[in-house]
Parts: C-alpha cells; sequence; structure tokens
C-alpha cells in the first residue's frame, strides 16, 4: 500500500509542480520517449539478467506490492513451532520428531503453522538441519557454521534481484540521455522550419532527459532498495531458526531455546517475553 502511495506522491509532486508552473501537460505525453526508454529498458535487463534471475526480479517486485509477509504474529508462530518440537523432542526423545522432520507436511506440529508449510527454503532449512541433529555426533558449532553458509547462500542468490534492478535504475538516465539525442538528430533536421516547430521538436527531446531521470531515481533505484530491505527481513526469520536450532543443540531447554530466538527478531516485530510465554503455555503435546 505504501510503495503506491509513494508513486503517486511522487508523480503528483512532480507533474503537478511542473503545471503549477505553466507546463502544458501535453508536452509530457510523449508515447515514442516512452517506447525508445521502456524498449531500451527491458531489453537492456534481458541482455544481463539470466533467466534464473529474471524471474527472481519479477517475484521480488511482487513482493514489494504485497509487503512485508514476516509479520509479529508469524514469528510468534515460530516460536510456538520451535518450543512444540523441542519440547516433544525433551520429553520423549529427539527420535519423537523424526516423522515430523521427514514430513513436515503430514507433521501435526508443522500443520498449525501454515505460513512455513509455504516458505519452502525456510522449511527444509529448518528440517534438514534437524535431520543432522538425529543423526547426532554433530557439534554445535558446526551446526552453527553450517546455518551460517546456508544463510550466506541463499542471501547471495537472492541479492542478484535488487542488483541488477539497482543497475537498471542507474542505466536509465543514459538511456533518457539517448533518446533525447535522437530527438535532436531529429530536430537538426527541421533546423530552416519556423521556431514554433524547432521549440517543440526540442521539448520532446528533452522529455527523453526527464523521463529517464525520474523513472531512475523516483522509481526503479527506490524499489530496487525495497527489494534489499525485504530480503533482510526474510534473512532475519532464517536467523531467528538458526538461533533457536544452535540453543537446542547446546541442550537448552525448550522455553531458553524459544527466548535465544525471540531476542534476534526485529524490535518492531517482536513478540514480547510475556507474549511467547502465553502463547507456547498453550501449545498441547502431539
Amino acid at each position: 500500500m505504501f510503495v503506491i502511495i509513494g508513486a503517486a506522491i511522487v508523480i503528483i509532486g512532480v507533474i503537478g509542480g511542473f503545471m503549477i508552473e505553466g507546463g502544458p501537460i501535453k508536452v509530457l505525453i510523449q508515447p515514442t520517449e516512452f517506447m525508445i526508454i521502456g524498449g531500451a529498458a527491458i531489453g537492456s535487463l534481458l541482455v544481463m539478467s539470466p533467466f534464473a534471475v529474471l524471474k527472481k526480479i519479477i517475484g521480488s517486485v511482487m513482493g514489494v506490492l504485497k509487503g512485508d509477509p514476516f509479520t509479529k504474529e508469524q514469528y510468534l508462530n515460530l516460536l510456538k513451532t520451535m518450543f512444540e518440537l523441542f519440547n516433544a523432542a525433551k520429553r520423549d526423545g529427539l527420535i519423537a520428531v523424526e516423522p515430523h522432520v521427514m514430513e513436515p507436511e503430514k507433521s501435526a506440529i508443522f500443520a498449525k503453522n501454515e505460513f512455513l508449510l509455504k516458505q519452502h527454503h525456510a522449511l527444509d532449512f529448518f528440517c534438514d538441519t534437524m535431520k543432522l541433529l538425529l543423526g547426532g555426533g554433530v557439534p554445535p558449532y558446526d551446526v552453527e557454521a553450517m546455518l551460517d553458509a546456508d544463510i550466506d547462500s541463499h542471501h547471495s542468490e537472492g541479492g542478484s534481484a535488487p542488483m541488477l534492478v539497482q543497475k537498471l535504475g542507474d542505466a536509465l538516465p543514459g538511456l533518457g540521455i539517448v533518446a533525447a539525442v535522437l530527438g535532436i538528430v531529429i530536430t537538426m533536421q527541421a533546423i530552416s522550419g519556423p521556431p514554433e516547430e524547432i521549440g517543440e521538436k526540442v521539448a520532446t527531446a528533452l522529455v527523453g532527459t526527464f523521463l529517464g531521470i525520474l523513472l531512475s531515481y523516483g522509481f526503479v533505484q527506490p524499489l530496487s532498495t525495497h527489494i534489499e530491505l525485504l530480503q533482510a527481513s526474510e534473512a532475519r526469520y532464517y536467523e531467528c531458526m538458526k538461533a533457536g536450532i544452535v540453543a537446542y543443540a547446546k541442550g537448552n531447554a525448550p522455553i531458553i531455546v524459544v527466548e535465544f530466538a525471540r531476542r534476534v527478531i526485529y524490535s518492531n516485530v517482536r513478540p514480547t517475553f510475556a507474549e511467547v510465554e502465553t502463547a507456547v503455555r498453550g501449545t498441547k503435546a502431539p
């Protein structure tokens, strides 16, 4: 919602100011300039983006429109899931959680957390590590190093999308200049014409530069920053799981494990100690 509001404010602020100064709005409506800049931008994005990364860019843009899914409610559900799973392991032995991590889609514990079940990579991140702990013999510091490597790999893979969007934003002013230069070429061919005609063609050419700069600094580069922030929010979800798993591997009680995980959550979405305590108290044994 705020993305749409922000984009609207950019348009209203720029176009509104132009109109208040007496600028004719119809001068800015130049379909050919949009075609030149838009075509060049899309084409350059296809040239520099492998298909897999292109899919990530599209998914990231759609994610910006949907907003940050890692809310306080989802973190509370994650903490409840971890508590219930680790509590079952403490009560009935680690082997008791094997059916849950081997087939989480059929697990009574994971069934209570539909959000986590839909986050396929996060689910694998958690369950695969628990499968490793089932085998035993892995020191906690090795578990932590392995989780760090997984998070780093996932972050590096996802970082290609905002990087390429940022590069596209950097290129847009230059593409606007390309459109302006083409407009000047057309203007020079009509240099012997009346001043009104020459002025109109120069104005059309300058619209290309205007569009390139506006699209870059008003839309594309802020979009890149937003994607980076969403990915940082996703990474924090993984850090929360990592903190819980490592704390459990070190032999801490389930309630302490959950507290370790709670402390790494960003403050704006972090459940309070009382909220977590109330939530885990209501969990039932599977």
